[in-house]
């Protein structure tokens, strides 16, 4: 049975933990090669290897040029091609409009927009010798609605989507499609401090973390559960795959229809 990705190389950073290993799983049960990244190499290693041979792990910082544009290139090296770029890593960022600094700007940017805008350069070359490809951006409803996270990272992220537009008109004219997911409320260990936070923790403390966390969320959406890494994986398959071959400078949200409600309880773990 063929898969839907069969072929197809896909490069996901932040890709050992949450929505990033969702859809490494993914994507290798459709048939693609796939090299993930992240910082977390003991992490990034054992889930490779869980995943089987179709899936590697590369030590990637995305605040780093070097290692952003080493990843692309180690990629295209290995594996002859690049079709398929997720651009997924991120965190939370400090920064509320009163106390706001000049740290947490910096970080926030290279986190959060640089690391994309940077990825997505380095891809052009290998995806135009390849005959095109897919690029997809990780954004959030918070670039959409207010209180959906604090005003840097929702600015970000609101930047973030404006540029997946304007770079999807650039590319378009090279079959390399640019678009953006805006998850909603899902469940993942960034609601406690991220994955690095989620590694000091036991597995029990993980797990009583996620339930308490999922059973929030399912009140903050019209649909009555919270929303879960391999939803945001779906989406990213569709856009990757010829499911989405005319999809292009577009914001796919999928948030269980938050962003329609009038009122929006906050988020919280």
């Amino acid at each position: 049975m063929s898969g839907k990705l069969d072929g197809k190389v896909a490069l996901i950073s932040g890709g050992t933990s949450g929505i990033g290993a969702a859809t490494a799983e993914l994507f290798a049960r459709q048939g693609a090669k796939v090299v993930i990244t992240g910082r977390s190499e003991e992490k990034g290693r054992v889930l490779a290897e869980e995943l089987g041979p179709a899936v590697t792990y590369q030590h990637v910082d995305v605040t780093s040029e070097s290692d952003i544009k080493d990843s692309i290139d180690g990629t295209y090296q290995k594996h002859g091609r690049l079709d398929v770029l997720f651009n997924n890593a991120g965190g939370p960022t400090g920064g509320e409009v009163y106390d706001i600094t000049t740290e947490q700007i910096d970080y926030g940017v290279k986190l959060l927009l640089a690391s994309v805008m940077l990825s997505t350069r380095y891809a052009i070359e290998p995806m135009k010798a390849s005959g095109g490809g897919s690029i997809i951006n990780n954004s959030s409803i918070a670039g959409i609605r207010y209180r959906q996270g604090n005003i840097l990272y929702s600015v970000l992220k609101a930047g973030l989507s404006h540029y997946t537009r304007m770079a999807g008109v650039e590319l378009g004219p090279h079959n390399i499609r640019v678009n953006t997911i805006s998850p909603g409320a899902i469940a993942t260990p960034i609601f406690w401090g991220g994955s690095q936070r989620a590694n000091t923790l036991t597995d029990e403390d993980n797990s009583r973390k996620m339930a308490k966390l999922q059973r929030n969320l399912a009140r903050a959406t019209p649909t009555p559960r919270s929303g879960l890494a391999s939803d945001i994986a779906e989406a990213a398959l569709f856009l990757a795959s010829d499911m989405g071959s005319f999809v292009n400078c577009h914001d796919l949200v999928v948030d269980g229809g938050r962003t329609s409600m009038f009122f929006e309880p906050p988020l919280s773990a």
